[in-house]
């Protein structure tokens, strides 16, 4: 039995190693193929009467994993200069102003046809509204470097405040002057942690002779996101201030106390650091993926019931994005399709506790939201011309 597990399992992460080495050619998302893999998995398993473990639980922490890698991989990819500033900026508000407008609206939409309350409507709302850089980022591979670097903040960017928002409306009953103080010192003591953590953390991979030297620094890491957490501080933004700090070591080589570090031969180790992570967050985005496939039930995908509600959303979320990228003065196409809803969503579904749940959101249209949006993102995509490099 422990061998067939074993078999199994290499074969079905070697198929998403083929998935994402041709995704760039056939425009398919691998996500696509790995929900349906899953799913295939779970249907054959059926048929041949073989009874598996519950693997559910084991969801949000593979969910939690992988985002903490995507960002990191994401945040180590982006160059940090003066030039860069307009593109930042234009992400940060293309990530925070579309999500807000589009989390109010669905949320008077569920308090108007259900008669929930506009706490609860706003919490069920924020898991659609997040773009998915899980599926963003490994999807862009082929549009022009401005396009892709502007995936890549504004899903980043989209993951950090879709928790940040998700988190301040679920830890705080009722919200006033004083939960906003609350926020804003969290937001402080986060960022005092990121340097501190960053400075301590940059110090041990130049320090570190040892011949294993990179998964402890991933797992600590990770140990920072998850105590960060447990103190309801907003770990993604540490995440993010380490992968930038670290991915851009030349433009920090002004400030003088950086030399202790000798940047030079930190910028080795950083680019090794960087090509593990890369394999760290294929590995765990993927069987992420096969997972979540793994437990869709085949009425979940077809529930009618909540289809109209899906389709109303992903509407939803393309007008915003038109209206956002033109105001951006960025290009229609092929931005305005890459705006995929994934494992970010699953997680802050998972997350919202069983009193604030809704009836109109559930996990029928969850999976609805996702598996639409990549369509779109898929066919979008098949339809743009291939862009050379700016």
């Amino acid at each position: 039995m422990t061998t067939t597990i074993i078999i199994t399992f290499c074969v079905l992460l070697l198929i998403a190693y083929v998935f994402d080495l041709t995704s760039s050619k056939t425009k398919i998302p691998s996500v696509i193929l790995l929900l349906v893999l899953g799913w295939a998995v779970r249907q054959l398993a059926l048929f041949l009467d073989i009874h598996l473990p519950d693997f559910s639980p084991i969801l949000p922490v593979l969910g939690t994993v992988g985002l903490i890698l995507i960002v990191l991989e994401g945040s180590l990819e982006l160059e940090l200069n003066k030039s860069k500033f307009g593109l930042i900026r234009k992400s940060f508000f293309g990530a925070l102003i579309p999500m807000i407008a589009l989390a109010f609206l669905l949320a008077f939409a569920f308090r108007y046809f259900g008669n929930f309350g506009l706490k609860d409507s706003l919490t069920n709302a924020i898991p659609f509204c997040v773009i998915s850089s899980a599926i963003a980022i490994p999807s862009v591979r082929n549009l022009s470097s401005h396009n892709k670097e502007f995936v890549i903040y504004e899903s980043s960017l989209s993951d950090i405040l879709g928790v940040l928002l998700f988190n301040f409306l679920a830890l705080n009953e009722t919200i006033d002057r004083f939960s906003f103080g609350n926020f804003a010192l969290q937001l402080v003591i986060i960022t005092v942690v990121s340097l501190i953590a960053t400075i301590g953390l940059s110090f041990l991979l130049s320090k570190i002779e040892h011949h294993i030297k990179f998964v402890p620094i991933i797992l600590l890491v990770v140990l920072i996101y998850a105590v960060s957490k447990t103190f309801h501080l907003p770990g993604l933004i540490f995440i993010l201030l380490f992968g930038l700090s670290i991915g851009n070591l030349d433009e920090l080589k002004r400030f003088k106390w950086l030399e202790k570090f000798k940047p030079d031969e930190l910028n080795k180790e950083v680019s090794k650091f960087k090509e593990l992570t890369i394999e760290a967050a294929f590995l765990i985005r993927a069987l992420f993926f096969l997972l979540f496939g793994y437990l869709i039930e085949t009425s979940e995908v077809l529930n009618a019931d909540t289809f109209i509600w899906a389709l109303a959303i992903v509407f939803l979320i393309f007008s915003f994005r038109t209206i956002q990228l033109k105001l951006s003065k960025l290009p229609l196409h092929p931005l305005l399709f890459v705006a995929p809803r994934g494992l970010i969503t699953i997680l802050l579904f998972l997350s919202i506790e069983p009193t604030h749940t809704i009836s109109l959101v559930n996990k029928s249209l969850i999976i609805q939201v996702i598996i639409l949006t990549a369509l779109v993102m898929m066919f979008g995509l098949m339809a743009n011309k291939p862009q050379k490099n700016d």
